[in-house]
């Protein structure tokens, strides 16, 4: 290089955590099923006569029966749900893996992780396997909670579900609705840059805000 050219510096901050359990989002954490969602709540919007980017922005990170049961007061809310379903298992095109997810995953000892979606269950396996992910022995989805995120219902069921407390566990989550929900229950929050920009994420108050799961390297600690 020229001797006078000027030196670009590149700093790497690394935060040592220690926690218990981590317990991640799937959608925009482990798999992008953006395009897919997107697709999906436009044609259910468009259908019914809604703006479908107000529907997706409402959409993103809740489970789809509490949006429905919000836009459409009056209607049947299950077929409707039945509805979206269906079209989003039958929508696979573009589900992959995020950057870093599967070497993440791949370290991790099979009870000291779980996925916590707002999917239900059976979109949840669908879309885990067609990303190429493995599938954890038991998952916290939408068809096993009472109040979906941004309640905290979700992450402290699936702290329970790994025999240890939110307050122990390390959330990692791309929209505010599940920011939210992991720190009402108590769990130090990652979040994700994936979904969502820096400045919107920052609203609901995370522990930390990286890339994705590229930025997470996990060291199991020795029992002593």
């Amino acid at each position: 290089q020229d001797g006078n050219a000027p030196h670009r510096l590149i700093w790497t901050l690394m935060i040592e955590v220690q926690c218990r359990a981590l317990l991640f989002d799937l959608d925009g954490v482990l798999i992008n099923s953006t395009p897919a969602v997107e697709r999906v709540w436009s044609r259910w919007a468009s259908g019914h006569g809604l703006d479908p980017v107000a529907v997706i922005a409402r959409a993103h990170g809740r489970p789809s029966l509490s949006t429905i049961q919000e836009l459409l007061p009056k209607a049947n809310h299950e077929a409707e749900n039945r509805i979206v379903e269906e079209w989003e298992m039958d929508d696979l095109d573009g589900v992959v893996p995020l950057a870093g997810a599967l070497d993440l995953l791949s370290s991790l000892p099979s009870d000291r992780w779980t996925i916590v979606t707002s999917c239900t269950r059976a979109l949840a396996e669908v879309r885990i396997r067609a990303a190429g992910l493995p599938v954890p022995d038991r998952i916290i989805t939408s068809t096993d909670v009472t109040r979906g995120k941004p309640d905290p219902e979700p992450y402290l069921n699936g702290a329970s579900l790994l025999g240890a407390a939110a307050t122990e566990c390390l959330v990692f989550e791309d929209v505010p609705a599940g920011i939210q929900a992991g720190r009402q229950a108590g769990a130090r929050v990652v979040a994700f840059t994936t979904t969502l920009s820096r400045d919107a994420l920052s609203v609901a108050a995370p522990d930390w805000i990286v890339r994705g799961c590229q930025d997470v390297h996990i060291q199991m600690l020795q029992k002593r």
